[in-house]
């Protein structure tokens, strides 16, 4: 089967590779000259654990192109997909510029039956825009092309993505009609062969599904931080709090950890633009826009801790681990770090930092206003203060006793709640979390 996918982003170049890895002819089309002849190079725009080698395993296998020019493949492909960038504007909603953009240059060149279907997250009603838009260029063309819009959300967790495209738990289709849910039936199929778990629905609800599960997973993080900070006023334990209730089998545990906030490429944004929706469509949604003020105060904790423990840092050495907003990333957006590097900053604290991928991303990000370092150990020397903010898996058993040499202050700060408090304690440390007292 061959297949375009417009845009070399996260969710494109995952979901071109993954499907190039199945068996289909894929080719990858993105309008930035300089990331298409370094993808022809083997070098990777993002950082996605086992990407780089499946990207290399399909272009030998001549699986996998890249291309800046998507009419060079359009007659040979079924399904074109729409994978470009939805950054939000200044009022919070999505920008379609790029996604129409796509739906013009599709009906400009179209010479027979394909579908246009977008993976890229959209607010509903967004299938309507494209299709009209396309609808409009084969009008001024004065031809008659049948063709198909679909919605197709993604639903890939940054540093799982390959296990979450190629195991999927469900995947959500929106079709206007039975010739495209074949098509989209056959492209799923292999992914699929032992449980079929392609759920077709119209394209609105589609649309809104890829809201509402990003949206209730944020909600999940934001009123688990709310509980954690009455937890600390009242003299209560948010782990056990978890426990406590994670056991309910209508709750489940996922997603009920308390930390410093949430933040990356989707939830910020999809909450902002569902909030966006609702008063588009004269209703304000009320628990959603509650979730993104939560967050936004959640991303200062770990800064207030430090205050709270240290009084004025101001010329004091603050050592910060962990960068990117979640482990297996180098993803900065919307990261708590950023917001907890800037206060300090601004407080007049000399900061140190080591994160094991972001580093490169971070320096991208904010220049030389801290210092880099080469491991935990040395961002840690000389330091007043140390604040978790990403818990990488390589910080969950430091030697505590070579970082009590190399430091100059004993106050340890925990956002993502994975030291343990006693052994801390025992050796010294003025130690504190999320959600206990």
């Amino acid at each position: 089967m061959n297949i375009a996918i417009v845009g070399t982003g996260y969710v494109g170049l995952v979901s071109g590779t993954c499907f190039a890895e199945m068996g289909a002819n894929v080719t990858c089309v993105d309008v930035d000259v300089n990331k298409i002849s370094k993808l022809k190079n083997g070098e990777m725009p993002i950082y996605e654990p086992g990407l780089e080698e499946l990207v290399e395993r399909n272009v030998a296998y001549k699986r996998l192109h890249f291309t800046t020019d998507l009419t060079e493949v359009l007659d040979d492909v079924e399904v074109v997909f729409s994978a470009v960038g939805t950054p939000p504007d200044e009022d919070g909603s999505a920008d379609l510029k790029y996604v129409l953009s796509v739906a013009k240059q599709f009906g400009r060149n179209i010479n027979k039956y394909t579908i246009l279907v977008t993976k890229s997250t959209v607010p509903v009603g967004t299938a309507k825009k494209v299709k009209a838009a396309i609808q409009a260029e084969l009008d001024n063309r004065g031809v008659d092309i049948p063709f198909d819009v679909a919605s197709n959300p993604e639903f890939l967790k940054e540093g799982a993505a390959i296990k979450d495209f190629m195991s999927p738990d469900r995947v959500v289709v929106g079709t206007e009609s039975k010739q495209a849910e074949e098509v989209m039936t056959k492209l799923y199929q292999p992914f699929l062969l032992q449980n079929f778990r392609v759920i077709f629905m119209d394209i609105p609800s589609a649309e809104m599904t890829k809201y509402a599960a990003n949206a209730m997973l944020a909600t999940r993080i934001s009123f688990m931080n709310d509980i954690a900070n009455l937890c600390e006023r009242v003299g209560a334990n948010v782990d056990h709090v978890r426990k406590g209730i994670g056991t309910d089998a209508r709750i489940g545990q996922k997603f009920l950890y308390a930390g410093c906030g949430y933040g990356g490429s989707c939830f910020p944004k999809d909450v902002k633009a569902l909030v966006h929706t609702g008063i588009d469509n004269g209703y304000h949604m009320e628990v959603i826009e509650a979730v993104e003020r939560v967050n936004e105060r959640q991303k200062s904790i770990v800064y207030d801790k430090l205050v709270a423990l240290m009084g004025d840092v101001r010329g004091k050495t603050i050592a910060i681990l962990g960068l990117a907003f979640k482990p297996e990333t180098d993803d900065m957006r919307e990261a708590p770090a950023l917001v907890v590097i800037d206060k300090l900053l601004q407080a007049g604290a000399t900061v140190r930092v080591f994160d094991p991928i972001a580093m490169v991303e971070c320096k991208r990000r904010i220049g030389d206003t801290v210092t880099y370092t080469e491991n935990l150990y040395d961002c840690a020397d000389g330091a007043d203060a140390l604040a978790l903010m990403t818990e990488w898996r390589q910080f969950r058993m430091p030697a505590w006793n070579v970082i009590q040499k190399v430091m100059k202050g004993h106050v340890v700060v925990d956002g993502r709640n994975i030291w343990n408090r006693q052994e801390l304690e025992d050796i010294g440390y003025l130690y504190t979390r999320i959600g206990e007292k």
